[in-house]
């Protein structure tokens, strides 16, 4: 038997180039209707060009796959057999469509978004699980980390980005705007009543800095009017460190010194006075923050619903 095997590449009506498939639903539709003018009137052309797309398919394959006669049409073996594997083919092909279709109109699949600690803890993850439960065929890997994630060799939908965007400057990516990110210095009011309260960047190089380490490095205090020694005294002098800012929040807590951390990390304490705010004046300016993704001009609706979601909720 011949194979049915085919190769969806164009084929030719005479000099015309025809999509494969094309031929192959005529051919079932001739089949299924019974003649081919019941089939041309279902695509809407003549019979003639119905019997050029069978013409050009039994060309393809070197057999015949209709007898025709003037009164009745009937199937050859090999165009059994071909009949079959097209029916297959076509419907393996319509179910392609309708996915491609749905996933192209409502929001659903997994997302995988990477966020800095300290802003998706306080910021995100309030904001994803409202987003959630909005969409209930959405779900949302959450990855927590203060390191620089390339999203596209680690397939990441989007970022949440703090700082400038200079990596970032190319046209492949699209950056929302969000809530700046502000600092703070704080202290606890015991441990103030024992070493006292600084009033200037300079004052500090008395007191008990808390660190934060980055990548096995400490991140450096910059405040505004701040002198390089006072900056080095701290860098040198801090005797507790750590790379999560809810250790060093704790310490602060605890009594034992002065953080500078993310405001949000802060904001009840503050506002409770379990920590005081200190250099109100001298506290450097707040870092701009971004939702930033993949630049694509058909973007999934769950990805395209989940920043309209984003920024409705956290832009500026």
């Amino acid at each position: 038997m011949a194979r049915c095997d085919i190769c969806l590449q164009p084929i030719r009506l005479g000099k015309i180039a025809v999509d494969t498939l094309l031929s192959m639903r005529v051919f079932v539709e001739v089949v299924e209707a019974g003649n081919m003018t019941a089939a041309a009137a279902r695509f809407d052309i003549s019979a003639a060009m119905v019997g050029k797309h069978l013409q050009a398919l039994e060309t393809k394959l070197g057999a015949r796959l209709i007898v025709r006669t003037t009164r009745r049409q009937s199937l050859t073996e090999i165009g059994r057999e071909y009949y079959e594997r097209c029916r297959r083919i076509l419907a393996d092909v319509a179910a392609a469509e309708s996915l491609a279709e749905a996933m192209t109109s409502t929001p659903r699949g997994l997302l995988r978004v990477t966020v800095p600690l300290t802003y998706g803890v306080q910021f995100v993850t309030p904001v994803v699980t409202e987003f959630l439960a909005a969409y209930p065929e959405i779900s949302v890997e959450l990855d927590l980390s203060n390191r620089l994630v390339d999203l596209v060799d680690e397939a990441f939908d989007a970022a949440v980005r703090i700082g400038t965007l200079e990596s970032l400057a190319d046209a492949s990516f699209v950056a929302r705007p969000l809530k700046a990110y502000e600092m703070a210095v704080c202290a606890a009011p015991s441990y103030l009543a024992r070493a006292g309260t600084p009033y200037t960047p300079r004052d500090l190089a008395e007191h008990e800095c808390l660190g934060f380490v980055h990548t096995g490095r400490e991140a450096g205090w910059r405040l505004e009017g701040d002198e390089p020694e006072a900056r080095e005294h701290r860098a040198r002098a801090a005797r507790f460190k750590a790379n999560n800012g809810q250790a060093l929040r704790k310490a602060a807590l605890a009594g034992f010194g002065i953080v500078l951390q993310p405001r949000v990390l802060v904001e009840e304490e503050l506002a409770s006075g379990a920590l005081v705010a200190l250099l109100e004046r001298y506290l450097p300016e707040p870092s701009p923050a971004h939702l930033v993704y993949p630049r694509d001009r058909r973007a999934t609706p769950k990805l395209t619903t989940f920043v309209d979601f984003i920024v409705g909720r956290l832009g500026i």
